[in-house]
This record gives structure tokens, sequence and C-alpha cells, in this order.
């Protein structure tokens, strides 16, 4: 099942960044080694799908210019407009299924670098996306998504966690989605330790900043409040952000 995400992000979008506020750290981690993984290059054309702020584009933005600027690709107009103004950004506001569709026109014929964090789980067709982006890329291109396992080791209610796992695409299978588009692909997995204070981190459940959050009601949201209470101690949290990060080359 694909969530109706409309009413979550466009109510986050305004603080969105605020989120990630008390993990710099990360944000620093999962730019740098989306553009490890992508290498861009000065002069490559490059899109991130589902960018919302452009939070997470801060390593690959150095390698765009004026003229070849990332396309930065997100169906909500609220995430697009807190792109930093900077001729490198170039936004557009639609789906991935729009633009691998071809129901929006894109200033580039073909691109060299894809990104996609924490998006793919949006999609309805993954296979069918993946071999239409793959149609657009050069020779050499590259593309990577980035998700989250699905069994998540977050301090959320249980509730919350089997929701996300039954919805969450396998990792797997997306490298297998991208072989039958007749790209090169690989699948690692990466960690970040996180430590947060508890009561901090039930303000962010109950601002439901995960999209699977804003599938519950207010009141399950409080319940839900109740079990991490029952389950965490008050003061600090540590588990693991666990990231499947699957790679694709174009030959």
């Amino acid at each position: 099942m694909v969530y109706d995400t409309t009413e979550h992000y466009n109510r986050l979008a305004g603080r969105y960044d605020e989120n990630w506020a008390h993990r710099p750290d990360y944000v620093a981690w999962m730019a740098g080694r989306t553009a490890e993984w992508l290498r861009p290059s000065p002069g490559e054309r490059m899109m991130d799908l589902g960018s919302g702020t452009g939070l997470f584009l801060r390593e690959m933005v150095k390698s765009a210019a004026p003229d070849t600027p990332i396309l930065c690709v997100d169906p909500f107009q609220s995430m697009l407009d807190q792109v930093p103004d900077d001729p490198r950004y170039r936004t557009i506001c639609a789906s991935a299924e729009d633009v691998a569709e071809g129901k929006v026109p894109l200033p580039y014929d073909k691109l060299d670098v894809i990104a996609c964090k924490e998006t793919i789980h949006h999609v309805r067709d993954i296979a069918g996306t993946l071999a239409s982006l793959a149609r657009m890329m050069n020779p050499g291109g590259r593309i990577l998504l980035v998700s989250l396992v699905p069994r998540l080791e977050y301090p959320i209610f249980q509730a919350a966690l089997d929701r996300f796992e039954e919805n969450q695409p396998n990792p797997e299978g997306m490298r297998r989605d991208m072989e039958a588009a007749g790209l090169r692909a690989e699948l690692a997995y990466e960690e970040w330790p996180v430590t947060v204070d508890r009561d901090e981190y039930i303000e962010l459940v109950r601002r439901q900043w995960m999209s699977v959050l804003s599938t519950f009601s207010k009141e399950e949201i409080e319940e839900g409040v109740k079990e991490i209470r029952q389950r965490y101690s008050a003061g600090s949290i540590s588990f693991k952000d666990r990231f499947a990060f699957v790679y694709g080359v174009k030959p």
C-alpha cells in the first residue's frame, strides 16, 4: 500500500529541516555518502527524486553549476519552496512516476546522476519506474536508491513499526528491478548510530515526522506515546539507523 502523503508533507514543509536539527552529523553523513556513491562530476546532469527541501544535497550541489543545475523533483510545492535560493538548484513539482512516464518535460534529454533518498516507498510501480528511469540515463549514468530497511529499530510504538514493515519495499527486490532494467546493480547496507532524548523523540512522534505516523489518528498517536514511555526510561535512547543503498550503473 502507498500512503496518500499530501497532507503529511504540506503540514511538515515549513518546519521540515527542523526535524533534523538534532542530528546535524547525520545530515552531513548522509549527504556525503550519497555523493560518494554517485561520484558526480562538474558538468554532469543530475536529478534528485523526492528532493524535498534539498537538505541532503549539500555535497552533490558542489558539482552543479547554474548552466547544469541539480533538478530537484518533488510532488509538493510547499517542500520545494524551502529549497535554497541558489541557481545551482532547479525545482520541478512532479512525482517520480510523472517524470518516469514523461508527463513532465525536463531540461535535460539524458541524465548522468539520479538520486532517490527515502522516496521509493511512495512509488506504486517501482519496477516500471526504474525501467523508465534507466532509459533516461546516459551510458555510464548512475542511480542510487537510499531506503530504510523494512524492520526498524526506532523507539516508536509497535503498531507503527509493523505497519512500516508491511509497506516498505524489499531492498533485494529493488536490486533485481535494476538488473531487469538493464543496469549493473549492487546492494549494500550502512548504519548510523543515533542517540536521542526520549522526550524530544516523543515530540517528533507527536508531530508525525515519519509518513507512516501520519496514517494514525491523534488518539492512536497518544496511545503510542504511552507505549514509548512504558518501554523507555526518561533520558537518552540509543539505536541504529540502518539503510539499504541500491546502486545501479548503465553500461
